[in-house]
């Protein structure tokens, strides 16, 4: 969890001591007028994962930076759902959608990197994929994209579960 005197590093995101990747996709401060000024409350989106396949994203809302980003970590341990990841990358390609939000999903050879702007590489490194290609198609909205990315992630199947569909051997 974060105390106030813990210093957000930017793009990397912070291992703990359990491995739990956890970072900040975007913080919104939103203002209320009130009749003595202007009222300052904070929104932030979270994303927290295993690094193994796991990940998890929250929103939290509070009068301070610090206290919407704890209530965002608790929602995101709460919200951790496992994926399938094949050989440091997503078995094949897909596409995920939440509202105007398109995300395009496409496995990536070794070497390559997380291809991927703001929102879905906070997931990928969260989730553990080392390689993967990707394009956000229409809204840049963080909170649509996390949704799209999330979608696409769940209509992800993995390779043994596909071939024993086919009949297949798995290990082929």
């Amino acid at each position: 969890m974060h105390d106030s005197k813990q210093k957000w590093q930017g793009g990397k995101p912070e291992e703990q001591d359990d491995g739990i990747i956890e970072k900040v996709i975007h913080i919104n401060r939103v203002a209320k007028v009130v009749k003595g000024g202007r009222r300052f409350s904070f929104a932030a989106l979270v994303v927290r994962g295993d690094g193994r396949g796991s990940v998890g994203v929250g929103t939290g809302k509070a009068r301070e930076v610090p206290e919407a980003m704890r209530k965002a970590n608790e929602k995101a341990s709460a919200d951790m759902t496992s994926y399938p990841i094949f050989k440091g990358t997503i078995p094949h390609t897909v596409v995920g959608k939440f509202g105007a939000a398109r995300v395009l999903l496409k496995p990536a050879g070794p070497g390559t990197g997380i291809i991927a702007g703001g929102a879905v590489r906070a997931i990928m490194e969260a989730v553990g994929v080392e390689n993967i290609l990707s394009k956000v198609i229409g809204t840049t909205n963080p909170y649509n994209v996390v949704r799209a990315t999330l979608q696409g992630l769940s209509s992800l199947i993995a390779p043994e579960v596909m071939a024993d569909r086919r009949g297949k051997d798995p290990r082929k």
